[in-house]
């Protein structure tokens, strides 16, 4: 199994006159661009043991995933399963497609907090999703990346990379290998 999918090119970031990352839709963007991950996939996820420290260790580890569509087609939300030193661990996922600026907001919260992190925002282009925001990670800023791969529907994949110095470099950290059951 491959561990990236780093062929694929990082769209060139903007910045407006006070840094703020402005984030524009593809020409193709729409609400049905998660149909491909509906129902259950089972998940091989390769994460990076630790970051930022240029650590060439990876945690390999199964989970599960199931995803429905809600708010009649402009969201989704999933459930993630997986089981870390014998405990079990529930991550959700709330994917929400705004029809007036063609842009999805992707929320993320687990058992361990309870929380729903800050919005990751973006679009797909030709199958593939790319989805940024600012956020703070150990003490650092960082803009986050998360990257949805469809460009097969049954075996999609989704990473994550941060990047601190404004999208120059990017570390990625964590992939998720997906193969539809249902």
């Amino acid at each position: 199994m491959t561990v990236d999918n780093l062929n694929l090119e990082i769209p060139k970031l903007i910045f407006n006159a006070s840094g703020e990352l402005i984030i524009l839709p593809s020409l193709t963007s729409s609400k049905d661009d998660f149909d491909f991950f509906q129902g259950k996939s089972n998940i091989i996820n390769k994460k990076l043991k630790y970051r930022f420290s240029d650590c060439t260790e990876w945690i390999e580890f199964p989970s599960t995933q199931e995803m429905h569509k809600v708010l009649n087609g402009i969201g989704n939300i999933d459930n993630f399963l997986a089981e870390f030193d014998g405990v079990p661990f529930e991550g959700m996922t709330v994917r929400l497609f705004n029809p007036e600026t063609k842009l999805w907001s992707i929320y993320w919260s687990d058992s361990n907090t309870g929380v729903l992190d800050k919005p990751v925002i973006g679009s797909f282009e030709k199958k593939v999703g790319h989805f940024f925001s600012r956020d703070i990670y150990e003490g650092k800023k960082v803009i986050q990346l998360f990257r949805w791969d469809a460009r097969d529907k049954n075996n999609p994949i989704w990473s994550q990379a941060m990047s601190v110095d404004n999208g120059e470099t990017w570390e990625w950290n964590w992939y998720m290998y997906m193969t539809k059951v249902k």
